[in-house]
């Protein structure tokens, strides 16, 4: 292995902190290869899809301070504070003094992944790894060799290389049709802006009311007209010319995101409330981990826990009762949080967030279930397809409304808006009809009441659906040559399969049993790829997550970029891990256990 190579498949947040967990552990990995080489399909590197000054726009929030980023040569406050006041405010950072607790610009965070980026490639060289950078070069395919190197094929280039990370981050919707004004996501978002000094005099749709959206919000409305601080209160204005400019946001269940709160613990660890082995030793006689017997075993007293520590009796007597499901703890937070509900609500609440942060006061109970939840989201593999379901129809889009936090600047806007009658929500399910608009988009919004339809001069899709299966698959030969395979989970009782997943061809038969697509491709607890004969294909890394958001459903942000990076050079270091076959229970759990030290 003298002259092994590892290839990195995009230079984003993912591949960046696959760098540094390298470097923290150069000693050992300089034995297993010396030759690095990085992919961007961009013209500079280390920016990364979310944070790039191609795709994203000044005026939209990163959603994340620096205190909750995962550790690189330095922190993100520290590289603002070492800036130029003229540089900073290009990137629309004002404020000062800089404050780790403070969220900045998407834009200022990029140029901070990108610096850092550079720091670890000139850190990497100095230890003695060559490392190239390949910018410009768009990888059309990763093709496998017999002797278990790979070849990649980038613009008119080949490479081959005897270790891959596919890391390839967001993947950005081409199926927009300006012409009926719809965009199927936001990214870039200066398509959807208006050219300098005009303006769009019509009501614009959005579909979400995730963060994402509110990007849409942002640029938009501050391209239409000027918002005012005074007194510490928000106001806006439309601009003379803009009159008629309006934007309604579209949610399922009719909720805004729950709002940044004080953390006790800004960063997220796989095993605070537990360990792999009590999660295993949960698991039945058929190895399935039941989503209820985690709920009463490890969430159930970690959450009566933080339930005392912010004095909501009321949350510690229903939990206290063995009856109060899983299902019921969602309803009833669901239920109490009306705030999530409308404007209204949300400036309610919004004093007590920002008594929250301001008196360094957390809200413990959100904080425990997002850990739960994360360490859930590494041992999914566990579950049935009945416990899948029930995480991704009943959970997830609980935790995407309370937990995916708004910045509180955001809060001030999305308010300012409403009072000027420039926001509105309207709750209800939307189908979209692309093919009966009059040249505009059309869509039915359906409630468990009514059907009404409506059409829009522009609508954004915001919903979230950078996912990606199998059949579209980016690099063709690892399917052709069947080095991937379908994620899928068995239903424990396949006479209760939901006929419309049946209708809808999510289901399969197998010698028997009945299995489920969960989303995305089959990787194994370390990543590796798994082919479709249910073995792995070695030194094939996949850590992009919407190839993976079925194994891994609740991976997102930065720390889930940076344990997921950990797991996989933690395997490395591993020097039982089995070249072929699938890693053992008991290593995994060393591996996993491990990657909160690196």
């Amino acid at each position: 292995m003298k002259h092994s190579k590892l290839a990195l498949i995009g230079s984003g947040a993912s591949s960046i902190y696959c760098l540094q967990h390298i470097l923290n552990h150069a000693d050992e990995l300089i034995k297993q290869f010396q030759n690095i080489s990085i992919f961007e399909k961009n013209k500079h590197m280390g920016f990364g899809m979310p944070y790039n000054p191609a795709l994203t726009d000044k005026y939209n929030l990163s959603n994340i301070s620096s205190e909750e980023i995962p550790a690189l040569p330095q922190t993100f406050a520290d590289w603002l504070r070492a800036q130029d006041h003229n540089f900073l405010e290009t990137l629309n950072v004002h404020n000062s003094p800089i404050e780790d607790y403070k969220i900045y610009s998407r834009i200022a965070l990029g140029h901070y992944f990108h610096n850092q980026f550079n720091l670890l490639i000139k850190k990497l060289k100095a230890y003695g790894f060559e490392v190239n950078e390949y910018v410009n070069h768009q990888v059309h395919d990763i093709i496998p060799n017999s002797d278990s190197t790979f070849k990649i094929i980038a613009n008119t280039s080949e490479y081959i290389f005897n270790r891959v990370i596919i890391s390839t981050g967001h993947n950005i919707s081409k199926k927009d049709k300006p012409d009926i004004g719809y965009y199927d996501s936001p990214w870039p978002i200066k398509k959807i802006i208006p050219k300098e000094s005009t303006y769009y005099n019509f009501e614009i749709g959005i579909l979400g009311a995730s963060l994402s959206a509110f990007d849409v919000v942002s640029s938009l409305t501050h391209r239409h007209g000027t918002f005012h601080k005074e007194n510490n209160r928000l106001t806006y204005t439309l601009h003379p010319k803009a009159k008629d400019f309006k934007i309604t946001l579209h949610a399922a269940e009719g909720w805004l995101p729950h709002l940044q709160y004080e953390q006790q613990e800004p960063f997220r660890e796989i095993y605070r409330h537990t360990t792999r082995n009590a999660i295993l030793n949960l698991s039945k006689e058929n190895g399935v981990l039941s989503m209820e017997d985690y709920f009463n075993t490890i969430c159930r007293p970690a959450l009566k826990k933080a339930f005392k520590k912010d004095k909501n009796k009321a949350m510690v007597t229903a939990l206290e009762n063995p009856q109060f499901s899983f299902e019921d703890f969602i309803n009833t937070m669901s239920d109490s949080h009306d705030y999530i509900d409308c404007f209204d609500g949300m400036k309610t609440e919004l004093p007590q967030a920002k008594a929250s942060i301001r008196q360094n006061k957390p809200i413990h109970w959100m904080e425990t279930l997002d850990d739960l939840m994360y360490t859930l989201n590494f041992h999914t593999e566990l579950l049935s397809a009945e416990g899948h379901l029930f995480f991704n129809t009943i959970v997830k889009p609980f935790l995407m409304s309370v937990i995916a936090a708004l910045p509180l600047d955001s809060a001030h806007i999305l308010l300012a808006l409403h009072e000027a009658k420039v926001i509105d929500l309207v709750a209800g399910k939307v189908e979209l009809d692309n093919t009966n608009g009059n040249g505009n988009t059309a869509i039915t919004i359906q409630t468990k009441d009514s059907a009404t339809t409506k059409t829009y001069r522009m609508f954004v899709n915001c919903a979230g659906h950078d996912t990606v299966d199998m059949e579209h698959y980016p690099f063709k030969s690892l399917v052709k040559h069947g080095v991937l395979s379908k994620a899928t989970a068995k239903f424990e009782n396949k006479n209760k399969v939901p006929s419309d997943l049946q209708t809808k061809n999510k289901t399969y038969l197998k010698l028997q049993d009945a299995y489920l697509y969960i989303g995305g491709i089959s990787v194994d607890s370390a990543y590796r790829v798994v082919n479709q004969d249910n073995q792995v294909t070695p030194n094939i890394y996949d850590i992009s997550f919407p190839h993976i958001y079925g194994c891994r459903p609740y991976s997102y942000g930065l720390q889930a970029c940076n344990a997921t990076s950990a797991i996989v050079v933690q395997s490395w270091l591993s020097a039982n891990t089995p070249k072929y076959s699938k890693i053992s229970k008991t290593q995994i759990t060393d591996i996993y256990e491990s990657e909160q030290n690196l």
